[in-house]
């Protein structure tokens, strides 16, 4: 049997604390926490909470927005054995109540701004204990973290019988029907994920966009905390606040979604000092190649990566800096330790060792997901030559617009015979009002006039039922297409369309 230590989270936060302890762990609009607070507090929190009765296995729910105070708690439960399951800050109490009896906690932790709402989302989650992260909100009956954190002086707390496979974080993700599933992440699979974005020489710097009650941001600050380094948090993600704490901290690395990427480059490039950072990363959704160049053109000495992934599988692919010019609409190759493969209809399949364990008490759901330790992502892809994946579409390629559903092949086969169109491919557009909106992409034919909307809506009549007409019309010079098959890359071509 291997000597070899387990992989622990709450024991990186304690080598950090004795090698780095001055060094900066985490920080936010101006307030720091370096490694060696970091881990004091997440001690005293750990003691706190094991003497009321929190311990190993135990689900923990936190309800608070982006704070410096949440992470000594998701640092103290890796060390106490408890999983992590943050709510969503920005639920009201009827959003959160189904995640709340999902998880079936037995502590909910809120910060001041939702301490009152706790209180009744405790009662009627039937969840038993409540404590207070911050100082403010009802106090009858809360266990005061606030004070505990800040009185220190607690001795180690490591629980003996935590194992590397145990759990480590619960978070909560929504299908296609919009019911809530708990990701279940074990301490092994959190520790190397890690290790998946780390490549610096020098201990990464990284400014994070996210919110503290997404896996992103978690991640972002393990990635952060492997190296020794430190993980900055923003209140908001404006381009200010972002390229401010860029400046700020003298960032090495920033990740940002691509709605995000085009908002910091519409910011004068000498109105913050980004000449710190050596990678610059997106990805969570398709990356229209424009995008990409204006990267590297904003800043010619970082690397620019493009990431795929998810909350159940981690990084699955990366498109690395030397082939984002190369492979436009690619996400690139697998993740280091990944593999991949196409199962039938094209379906994106990972295997690792960073997956999830499965979706808390929804062992019919993690089947249909994970078959043979295989991720089936529900992400129709394309291999190119090189054995680049691109993707296409969703499995279940389904618009969904003022409450019907239907496969977009039923429109783009109806306007198809329009005279005016050469190509078309139909996508679904997020709107307020339908749900999705119903948009034809035509690329129009070299001779005759310009198809209109009312053009094409005209030709469906007597062929679609009203719901499925186009609502909307664009009109390109070419539709964006995976080099190997030919295929129609919708999730790119709406990324596209909503950028512009």
């Amino acid at each position: 049997m291997s000597d070899a230590p387990a992989l622990l989270i709450g024991d990186l936060i304690a080598r950090n604390a004795a090698q780095v302890p001055d060094r900066v762990a985490a920080w936010l609009g101006g307030a720091a926490i370096t490694h060696a607070e970091l881990d004091t507090r997440a001690n005293a929190l750990a003691w706190a909470l094991s003497e009321a009765g929190i311990g190993h296995g135990d689900r923990v729910l936190s309800w608070a927005g982006t704070c410096l105070d949440v992470m000594p708690l998701f640092a103290a439960l890796a060390k106490l054995g408890a999983v992590f399951a943050p709510l969503n800050a920005l639920y009201g109490i009827e959003e959160a109540l189904s995640v709340a009896r999902l998880a079936r906690a037995k502590i909910l932790i809120s910060d001041a701004e939702h301490a009152e709402a706790a209180v009744e989302l405790a009662a009627r989650a039937a969840i038993p204990q409540r404590a207070r992260l911050q100082a403010g909100g009802p106090a009858a009956g809360d266990l005061d973290l606030a004070a505990v954190a800040s009185a220190g002086g607690r001795p180690a707390y490591r629980e003996p019988a935590l194992q590397e496979s145990d759990p480590h974080v619960l978070f909560f993700t929504s299908g296609s029907t919009g019911a809530p599933k708990g990701v279940v992440l074990s301490h092994r699979a959190n520790y190397l994920r890690s290790f998946q974005g780390v490549f610096l020489t020098e201990p990464e710097r990284s400014v994070c966009m996210f919110p503290l009650f997404h896996m992103a941001g978690f991640t972002l600050a393990l990635c952060a905390w492997q190296t020794r380094g430190e993980i900055a948090f923003v209140s908001s993600a404006t381009a200010d606040e972002l390229l401010s704490a860029v400046q700020a901290r003298s960032a090495n690395r920033l990740y940002c979604i691509p709605a995000v990427w085009s908002r910091l480059l519409e910011v004068a490039p000498d109105r913050y000092d980004t000449s710190s950072l050596r990678v610059v990363d997106t990805g969570t959704s398709a990356t229209p190649p424009a995008l990409l160049d204006a990267l590297k053109a904003r800043f010619p000495d970082a690397w620019v990566r493009v990431f795929y992934g998810s909350t159940e599988c981690g990084s699955g692919t990366i498109l690395e800096d030397a082939d984002v010019l190369r492979k436009p609409g690619s996400v690139g190759l697998p993740s280091p330790g990944v593999e991949l493969k196409l199962a039938e209809g094209g379906e994106v399949c990972l295997r690792s060792a960073y997956q999830m364990d499965g979706y808390f008490d929804a062992p019919e759901t993690t089947a249909e997901v994970l078959r043979d330790g295989w991720y089936h992502t529900g992400d129709v892809g394309s291999l190119d030559e090189e054995g680049y994946l691109s993707i296409v579409g969703r499995i279940k390629d389904i618009i969904r617009t003022g409450g019907e559903s239907f496969a977009p092949s039923e429109v783009e086969d109806v306007l198809v015979g329009h005279p005016a169109v050469a190509e078309v491919a139909v996508v679904g557009l997020p709107d307020a009002e339908w749900g999705e909106l119903v948009c034809a992409v035509v690329v129009a034919a070299d001779d005759g006039p310009r198809p209109t909307l009312s053009d094409l809506q005209a030709h469906c009549a007597g062929s679609l039922a009203g719901y499925k007409k186009p609502r909307r019309i664009e009109v390109v010079d070419a539709l964006p297409r995976t080099p190997a098959t030919g295929q129609v890359q919708r999730v790119l071509l709406i990324e596209q369309i909503l950028s512009r």
